[in-house]
């Protein structure tokens, strides 16, 4: 709370504004950010994922080799690749003060690109008319949660450790499943995940928000770049969680 009083009264010296426009320039390389990343993510999901639902309905792949898509899908380079994107991001986390800006925003496309051949297996299990509808119902559901985490004036940063433990225990849980194949455990971690990481997109709006209000006034404008790329890599990776978790429940399987 002590936290969150101080952002509040950091801006008291600055005109409202000044702060109000470079918040909002802020944000909006936050989103821009994100949505470059999830256009990447779609289109290698998207571009592999069609080609998988191919080579398991016997059919010619268009885009990617037979072989590329048979070595990625049914090879135990999947297991690379299932587990890469959670590799990367640990890797973004430690390496971001070592990194340019300019070096930070092309790992995160990398990362996205990853993450679109990590998640692409969904275009060979469920219809396509189910994905889109579910990105649809994601897509607003996001867009509410990040506005109340932006607009509220109730403190929520101590939501902080309780989600970090709840995404921890997911991880887990979901290894673990892997092996077990449980459907009532699936069920669960589905139900839990979308709570979560509803939880987290307005815990992490509001924290994107008041680390630029402490950034602003505390001297740290040269790490404003670096800040925007991490903020977006935080929303992004709310989004495509809460969007797989919900498919669970929305998708219909082929």
């Amino acid at each position: 709370m002590a936290e969150f009083e101080a952002v509040r009264r950091a801006g008291s010296g600055v005109r409202t504004t000044e702060i109000d426009a470079g918040l909002r320039a802020h944000m909006n390389k936050v989103y821009g950010l994100m949505s470059i990343a999830m256009i990447v993510t779609g289109a290698v999901a998207w571009v592999f994922g069609v080609d998988a639902a191919n080579v398991v309905n016997g059919r010619e792949t268009g885009l990617i080799p037979q072989g590329i898509v048979e070595a990625i899908y049914f090879s135990p380079l999947r297991w690379v690749i299932m587990f890469a994107p959670l590799v990367m991001v640990f890797a973004m986390g430690a390496m971001v003060n070592r990194m340019s800006e300019a070096g930070l925003q092309f790992f995160f496309y990398a990362f996205s690109a990853v993450m679109g051949l990590s998640i692409s297996w969904i275009f060979a299990v469920f219809t396509g008319y189910s994905i889109a509808q579910t990105f649809f119902v994601t897509a607003i559901a996001f867009a509410g949660l990040s506005l109340w985490g932006y607009t509220t004036k109730k403190d929520i940063s101590g939501w902080g450790s309780f989600l970090i433990m709840g995404v921890i225990g997911l991880i887990v849980a979901s290894i673990v499943n892997i092996f077990l194949q449980s459907p009532a455990m699936m069920f669960a971690i589905s139900a839990l995940g979308v709570l979560i990481f509803a939880g987290l997109t307005a815990y992490d709006t509001q924290r994107i928000k008041n680390e630029y209000l402490m950034m602003r006034d505390g001297g740290g404008e040269a790490y404003l770049g670096k800040a925007a790329i991490m903020g977006a890599v935080s929303l992004y990776i709310n989004f495509i969680n809460l969007f797989m978790f919900l498919l669970q429940f929305l998708g219909d399987r082929e």
